[in-house]
């Protein structure tokens, strides 16, 4: 309990700490120095997500990192496990990025603003019309030199387990033409599990794979795009094995 009630009151206070860095990112913003606007953000961001996941007590390990390109804008792809994704994608993965989040988090003040300076995109369950309109607009950040995560599984797990790619979700790699860079997340649910708000220490793991290059998205559909991702995350997810090459991803079933 006390670990929690850590937690929730860091998330807050260094929100408010953090006024006159956003502050100072509006004027950079208004200045136009775009470049030094996106390193505060990005180094304000990193620093909360970090300790966040520190006073959970939780430990993270990162494989692959060295498949995160370092040249040019990508789609992380990942499984979403907990809460605590977010976080630990930020703080972890050493490539500024971007997140769709669903809408009601813009009802959230200082929060919303920081996101938006993140690039990041807001969408509306359940309405078709207002997720083909966030899915050109995060073409338009992919096209503009932003990397953006998705979670093509659309919800938390409860358990862990891996669930289905909602139809269509890999969209915005065929509309982009940007690589796509498979995440998969391990353990993350235990630091706070669904429709708990207790938080726990957890061992994560975090398995990046190589990038899938626009020429073989491009050859692909849709259906059989997201298939193929589901399966090099589900492998990842479900062995001890990490699966680094290309040549027999198409052949890893899934579980």
């Amino acid at each position: 309990m006390i670990r929690t009630i850590i937690c929730f009151i860091y998330f807050f206070i260094y929100l408010i700490i953090t006024l006159p860095l956003l502050m100072k990112v509006i004027v950079l913003d208004k200045q136009n120095k775009i470049a030094d606007r996106d390193e505060l953000v990005y180094r304000v961001a990193g620093n909360w997500a970090r300790l966040l996941v520190k006073l959970s007590g939780s430990e993270v390990k990162v494989i692959g990192h060295e498949n995160v390109p370092k040249d040019g804008p990508v789609l992380f792809v990942s499984n979403h496990q907990g809460n605590f994704d977010i976080p630990i994608l930020i703080g972890f993965i050493d490539k500024p990025k971007a997140f769709i989040s669903k809408i009601e988090v813009r009802k959230l003040p200082i929060i919303r603003t920081w996101m938006y300076y993140m690039n990041c995109i807001f969408i509306k369950r359940g309405d078709a019309r207002k997720a083909l309109e966030a899915i050109n607009q995060g073409v338009e950040v992919l096209k503009e030199g932003y990397s953006l995560v998705i979670f093509p599984e659309g919800t938390r797990s409860k358990d862990g387990n891996l669930g289905e790619f909602k139809p269509g979700s890999l969209k915005l790699a065929t509309k982009s033409g940007m690589p796509i860079v498979p995440v998969t997340i391990k353990g993350s649910y235990k630091i706070m599990k669904k429709n708990s708000f207790s938080v726990h220490p957890a061992y994560v793991e975090i398995i990046i794979s190589p990038a899938v290059s626009p020429d073989i998205i491009a050859a692909k559909d849709s259906k059989d795009l997201a298939e193929m991702i589901k399966n090099i995350i589900s492998n990842n997810l479900y062995s001890d094995a990490p699966i680094f090459t290309h040549d027999t991803l198409e052949k890893i079933p899934c579980p």
